[in-house]
This record gives structure tokens, sequence and C-alpha cells, in this order.
């Protein structure tokens, strides 16, 4: 259980409307919905009714007895927040942060959600971009924490590994592969593959795989972003290498994971190496889980 979610969860509750909340949160609704339904497979309870169509939902029996508890735990938190900012003084200021699309709408976000809750003087300017892009704006200053894909080769940037971000082939629900428990990357000889535009991790990321294991995959599209790539993917144009997360809630692709070990790449938070960070940039990378051992913050 993340405190992100119970604030979904109220959200909703107030909005009647999963596509009303999201908007309210600055989110995309399928992430909405995937993360309220995370929440209830945890708790073992379904907390909203969903009628047809419209996005409008109720509250359940066990949601209506819930919600009280769920907004004591946000004011407890958000009590905490108010006495933190008095101590830090962190009740202004500006923050740049960096990620790439996908990090930005399904790590990145959530986060910033929690963040603005309890620092809500705090400014944010979001650039999204590759990683090898935000490398650069990273030496220069322009963006104070990122979060990237390894590895990172700049000697003027540290970094700190949070997960691994395991990726998975999506195909439309008809293609031959979708019903597969498993595909290797030899399957990727000869697939109609839908690639990212260059400077995309996940270009360089899928086309390393397929040099290691020797095959050659048919590239029918190039130049793509995330939004595009899933589109095509759907329309049954060819498969794609995308990361899990990256996929909507709704069942519009089947994701196929890859045989052991896996393909995945793993995600990073970035700073410059000679320069303190921010107070607040490392108030966010400590939500992030990351452990930053950086000179004392400015």
């Amino acid at each position: 259980m993340q405190l992100h979610q119970l604030s979904y969860v109220v959200a909703v509750a107030e909005e009647r409307h999963f596509t009303r909340a999201a908007v309210r949160l600055h989110l995309a609704q399928p992430s909405l919905s995937r993360q309220i339904r995370l929440l209830e497979r945890e708790l073992g309870v379904v907390l909203f009714n969903r009628g047809p169509g419209q996005g409008l939902v109720t509250l359940t029996a066990d949601g209506e007895a819930l919600l009280p508890f769920v907004r004591r735990v946000l004011a407890d938190v958000e009590a905490i927040g108010a006495e933190s900012r008095a101590l830090t003084g962190m009740a202004r200021g500006r923050l740049s942060i960096g990620a790439t699309p996908s990090l930005i709408t399904h790590v990145l976000a959530p986060a910033l959600v929690q963040f603005h809750a309890s620092y809500p003087g705090i400014e944010f300017m979001l650039v999204e971009a590759g990683s090898r892009q935000l490398i650069g704006q990273l030496a220069s200053g322009e963006v104070d924490l990122a979060l990237v894909v390894l590895p990172i080769t700049d000697p003027g940037v540290a970094t700190t590994p949070l997960f691994d971000d395991p990726l998975v082939l999506a195909v439309a629900p008809d293609h031959p592969l979708a019903n597969r428990r498993r595909v290797r990357v030899a399957d990727l000889d000869g697939l109609p593959l839908i690639m990212f535009r260059e400077g995309y991790d996940l270009r360089a990321v899928t086309l390393a795989a397929c040099r290691e294991a020797g095959v050659t995959p048919r590239l029918v599209s190039q130049g793509g972003e995330m939004d595009g790539v899933l589109a095509m993917v759907a329309a049954g144009l060819g498969a794609a290498v995308v990361p899990a997360i990256a996929l909507p809630a709704e069942r519009a692709l089947a994701a196929v994971p890859f045989a052991h070990p896996g393909l995945s790449r793993t995600v990073a938070l970035a700073h410059r190496a000679d320069r303190p960070i921010p107070r607040a940039a490392l108030a966010l990378a400590a939500q992030l889980g990351g452990s930053l051992d950086l000179p004392s913050p400015s």
C-alpha cells in the first residue's frame, strides 16, 4: 500500500468519476484505474462499483467503511509534512526534474503527487527526454535530478540504481505470439518490429539484445514515441519491446514476458556529482527510494 494510492481513492470517491479524478490528480486515467485496482487487490476488497461507460463510480459498502480510515491516514501524513516543512524551511522553491516519457507517467507522476501534498510551495519544472539528453542537461545545471536508464558513462554524473524495470513483448491480441507464456530474444529474428526513435533508451536495449542473440528483427516502423508505438502495435502493424509498466491497464495489448534471464532495464536517479543539489531534490530522491551520498544540500 502506498500513500499516493490512498489519495487516489479519496479523489475518485469525491469526484465519483475516474476521468474527472484523473484530471484533478494530473494523471492519465488508465494509470489511475490501474493504481486503484492494485490497491484493491492488496486490500482484498473492492472499493468502487464501476458503472457501464462514462467512468461513473460509487463506493461499495467496503469502500464506505474504509474511506474514513483513508482520510485519517492522509490527514496524519499531511500533519507530518507540515511539521517537516516548518523544520526544513521548504515552504517555497523550485525543482527541475527530468525523466524519460514512460518513467514520467508511471514512476515520477505518482511520486510528485505525494511530494506536492507534503511541499505545496515547491514549484516543479518537468523535463521529458531520453537519458542521453538528460545527462547533458544535468551537466549544464538545467536539471537538478533525473530518472534515467543505466548505463551512464559520463564521469560528471553520479547515479543511484532504483529498480530493474522488466521489458515485455507487446503484441496485438490476435498476434501469433499473443498466447505464448514466454518468448525468447531469438523469437525476434525476422519478426515485424516497431522501433522507437534514435536516442530512446528502449531502442538501444532492444537492438543490443538482438545483436547479442545473433538475430535480426524486421523493422516495419521506426522513429516513434511511446504512445505512437503502442497504437501501431494495437493496430496489428508489428510487435514492440516495451516496459511492462508502460502498457495500458485495459487489455488492448498482450504482454508476453521474455524467458529467463529475461530483458530489463535498470532505472536510476542521476545528479551532478560535483555540486550539492537542492534540499527539495534530496527529499524527492528519498521518496523515490534513492539514497544519495552527496555534499550537504544547499
